[in-house]
């Protein structure tokens, strides 16, 4: 059976519509047999590639940035809850294209559909928060309050949106008092963020959970409290290396379940996609070897 791509037209705001021509010829090009549908509304892309799945299509391709990426893994995932998924090729459309720049995919579409015709692929872990999976990210707290800021502005572009999104979000100062238990740790207490990595980069820019290897069958997790905005504003620039992780308000570790219960309720993203804006109770974990990435031959 034909490849299925599944396109998000809004990833990269609108700019993955005006590449769809591109995209197509690329594809065309290396040789790849596919047909094409497109999402019309948020959480159709999971239904999407579930539909896919069930079809026996193969490969299934995104075409789109990390919050497309997130839904295609959850209809998969929904599709074949117990199995390894994929294989999973990818057409970098999105503003960060953070799981492309984690697993060093090409960015150009050209050769995007090289790899995706080659077939040669890379098997990933996945984690799970709850009833959702991800490829990349996911995080409660400042995190996704970034997100929240992040989506409501429209005249930025790029990279540089996330970065006054997560000033925005550091001036409202928030805080929770979080439980946390994970394999062999706990903690109880005040929290600024959580944030779960399956790897390492996510907004484009910041090294969130900078230990973190979508291949070793764990989760990274970042725990953090800053009691001010200027201790807020300190760590913000060292996000962008990992290095904020050695300063004494940081905490990281790797598990292979995190369950949380936090006060008063958190946000939740994964994948830069927000799933919830209000939840009392997280319960993370990793769903190890789970998906098949197309990636460049070696």
């Amino acid at each position: 059976m034909a490849a299925r791509v599944i396109l998000n037209p809004y990833s990269g705001r609108w700019k993955a519509l005006k590449r769809r021509e591109e995209a197509e010829a690329a594809l065309r090009q290396a040789g790849v047999d596919f047909d094409l549908v497109q999402t019309e509304r948020p959480g159709h892309g999971i239904d999407l590639a579930e539909q896919a799945a069930r079809q026996g299509c193969s490969p299934i391709i995104v075409a789109g940035g990390d919050g497309a990426i997130g839904e295609v893994v959850n209809g998969l995932h929904r599709a074949r809850p117990e199995t390894p998924l994929g294989p999973l090729g990818i057409l970098p459309l999105g503003t960060a294209n953070d799981l492309v720049h984690n697993l060093g995919l090409p960015l150009d579409l050209a050769a995007s559909a090289r790899s995706i015709a080659a077939g040669t692929t890379r098997r990933i872990d996945l984690g799970q928060a709850n009833a959702w999976v991800f490829a990349n990210n996911s995080a409660i707290g400042l995190e996704p309050v970034v997100t929240l800021y992040n989506i409501r502005m429209v005249r930025l572009q790029g990279v540089i949106r996330y970065l006054v999104a997560a000033l925005r979000a550091i001036n409202d100062q928030p805080r929770w008092n979080m439980h946390l238990v994970w394999d062999g740790g706990d903690y109880h207490g005040p929290v600024s963020l959580v944030s779960v990595g399956n790897c390492p980069l996510t907004g484009g820019l910041f090294r969130m959970a900078p230990a973190a290897d979508p291949a070793d069958g764990r989760l990274t997790f970042v725990l953090g409290y800053a009691p001010t905005r200027r201790k807020m504003l300190s760590l913000l620039p060292r996000t962008i290396n990992g290095s904020f992780v050695r300063d004494p308000a940081i905490q990281q570790h790797h598990t292979t379940r995190l369950h949380i219960s936090c006060e008063p309720a958190t946000p939740i993203q994964l994948d830069g996609e927000i799933r919830s804006q209000a939840l009392f109770e997280v319960v993370y974990q990793v769903l190890p070897a789970r998906l098949d990435v197309i990636v460049p031959a070696a």
